[in-house]
């Protein structure tokens, strides 16, 4: 029994008996080593024993054997309050039917894999996991972020293509997930950020947002003292689009031309145009520098049988190096407007949100401040929300996301 003891390794905690079952496992008898407990409601130590519970928890498996412990909580009586009350014992949590150190090895599990996974190798069920995750996220900081002073605001799709999002709020400084929320309107954003109180929100000196109204309305109304950052990733994806939008125009309008001439020269040179053009999307929307030698010549082969095409690439990266290259304010905001000089013409839509949104997009060159942190955290809630078939509700998708930031393993 000595020997089983030091196995176990629980504090105070003795075994008593043992034995092995086939198709169940090893069944450990455990009592406490000590003769008394104090009483939660006067604090006063009892010896005074009014009753035994025993039941049997889950714990770590000993090889491919299940192990379970077969625990007594004792009830004390108090002598001052003159009432029972049971021992409180610090490697199981009451009322739950496994162990505190089972449930911090099934939650690591659980955040490198998913709930089914970890519950098929029969354990635990994936009730008790969710058990698990509810309990991990009591202990969890409150939230409440400490020292904010960027914050970066931003959305993930819940179900791709069915507009069902959710609000991220992100740490920039830390690159920490604060809140995860079952939805982006105002008032879901609203409602946790007045709960975060003045003494953070007058703290917040910058918030990136991309180019929604809702989100600059809030930090305007809420947060004093933040300077509203546009983040330059969503205003490239906006110049990206209408690029993209140019391009199948181009293809679609060859396309036709070829459908409707007669002369054979003529149809021949269309159809060059559109070898040019067609599989052009990633050549032309990728970074220019990040090109393979084949999506090159690609883009120089497009470049050639498109005029219109050439320059919007050419404004296109030279906007991004602006962005890049420029390290002071007064230099960004006039090669900023450069920029529109020129794009006007072939970029109407983004010079419309771009002059509309100047404020916000050349406070950029303040810090360099962007959502680029808020972006990777979102690939990784993705791979989460992939392997999230195993949680049944929002919520429980919310614990898993902020686990997987704030849990100790």
């Amino acid at each position: 029994m000595k020997i089983l003891t030091e196995l176990l390794d629980l504090e105070d905690i003795k075994v008593i008996s043992h034995s092995l079952h086939d198709g169940i496992g090893i069944i450990l008898q455990i009592g406490s080593k000590k003769l008394s407990s104090i009483c939660p409601r006067c604090g006063t130590k009892s010896e005074k024993l009014h009753q035994n519970h025993r039941h049997i928890v889950k714990d770590l498996p000993f090889g491919d054997k299940p192990v379970f412990l077969e625990i007594n909580r004792r009830q004390f009586k108090c002598e001052t309050c003159k009432k029972p009350f049971s021992e409180d014992l610090d490697f199981v949590r009451k009322k739950r039917t496994y162990t505190n150190r089972l449930a911090h090895k099934t939650i690591k599990e659980v955040l490198d894999s998913d709930i089914q996974s970890v519950a098929s190798k029969g354990i635990v069920t994936t009730e008790e996991i969710e058990r698990m995750l509810k309990d991990a996220s009591e202990v969890l900081p409150n939230l409440k972020p400490l020292n904010l002073k960027r914050l970066g605001l931003d959305e993930i799709a819940l179900i791709k293509g069915k507009g069902n999002y959710c609000a991220v709020l992100i740490d920039l400084d830390t690159s920490q997930l604060i809140a995860i929320l079952s939805g982006r309107t105002q008032e879901v954003i609203k409602k946790i950020l007045i709960e975060w109180g003045s003494e953070v929100l007058d703290k917040i000196e910058e918030v990136s947002i991309d180019l929604w109204q809702g989100y600059k309305s809030l930090v305007t109304e809420l947060m004093p003292n933040a300077q509203v950052v546009a983040d330059r990733f969503h205003v490239m994806t906006q110049i990206n689009k209408e690029l993209d939008t140019q391009r199948k125009k181009e293809k679609r309008n060859i396309e036709e031309l070829i459908k409707k001439v007669n002369s054979a020269s003529k149809k021949y040179e269309y159809e060059q145009i559109l070898e040019g053009l067609k599989n052009s999307k990633y050549p032309l929307l990728k970074n220019e520098d990040s090109l393979s030698e084949e999506q090159v010549n690609k883009l120089i082969q497009v470049k050639n049988v498109s005029p219109i095409l050439k320059v919007m690439h050419e404004l296109k990266e030279k906007f991004r190096k602006i962005f890049n290259k420029t390290n002071d304010w007064y230099t960004g905001v006039f090669k900023l407007g450069m920029w529109l000089s020129r794009a006007k013409k072939h970029f109407p839509n983004s010079n419309n949100t771009i002059i509309r949104w100047f404020d916000e997009i050349i406070a950029y060159f303040d810090n360099g401040t962007t959502s680029g942190v808020v972006e990777g955290i979102n690939n990784k809630l993705k791979l989460i929300k992939r392997s999230a078939y195993g949680f049944r509700n929002f919520d429980n998708f919310r614990i898993r996301c902020l686990l997987n930031w704030h849990f100790n393993c």
